[in-house]
């Protein structure tokens, strides 16, 4: 069951690591590093993407969504 919520809900975390790499790498590059995880953009997009996944998967369970 919640390997099927997980597989239902993989665009989610695809779309924030995208955005969260193009939208920190611009702040990035004007130096602003403030809120990155261990001053990594890459450590932070997947956490934020991993974050994103766990609400996505709980939002279905609740919801009830069928596949």
């Amino acid at each position: 069951m919640i390997a099927t919520l997980a597989l239902q809900s993989v665009g989610i975390p695809a779309g924030t690591f995208i955005g969260v790499l193009i939208g920190l790498g611009i702040r990035r590059r004007s130096g602003k590093t403030d809120g990155l995880l261990g001053g990594s953009l890459l450590l932070t997009a997947i956490a934020a993407s991993l974050i994103a996944w766990i609400v996505a998967i709980i939002v279905n369970y609740v919801i009830g969504s069928t596949p």
